[in-house]
Formats: structure tokens, sequence, C-alpha cells
């Protein structure tokens, strides 16, 4: 069984660990009402994808 001969430091582990990180989502702005969305999602605040009502959204 292959056991590590000197114990990993804390700088060579958070080095191994750079990529765990989150990421921030990419939005776009509503074409209808010009709120903040996820892309290619029907947006929350109004119902309208791709200049279309696709969702009746209560207010």
């Amino acid at each position: 069984m292959a056991v590590p001969k000197r114990k990993t430091s804390k700088q060579r582990k958070h080095k191994r660990r750079t990529h765990y990180k989150l990421a921030v989502p990419g939005l776009v702005a509503c074409s209808q009402c010009h709120s903040l969305k996820m892309p290619h999602r029907v947006c929350k605040e109004c119902g309208y994808y791709d200049g279309k009502e696709v969702v009746k959204v209560e207010n």
C-alpha cells in the first residue's frame, strides 16, 4: 500500500484546490421588462421568452 513519505503542506493542498470556487452566472437583460434573467429561459418577472408571452405571471 502506498503511504506518503511526508505530510502534505497547507500551501500545496491549497494550490491543488484553486479551481474549487463559485462561478458567477451569466445574466442577460430581458427584452420586455429589462430585468436580469438567465439566458435561454423564461423571464420570471414578466413571463416572456423570445418576444412572446409564454407564462402568465400573477403580480
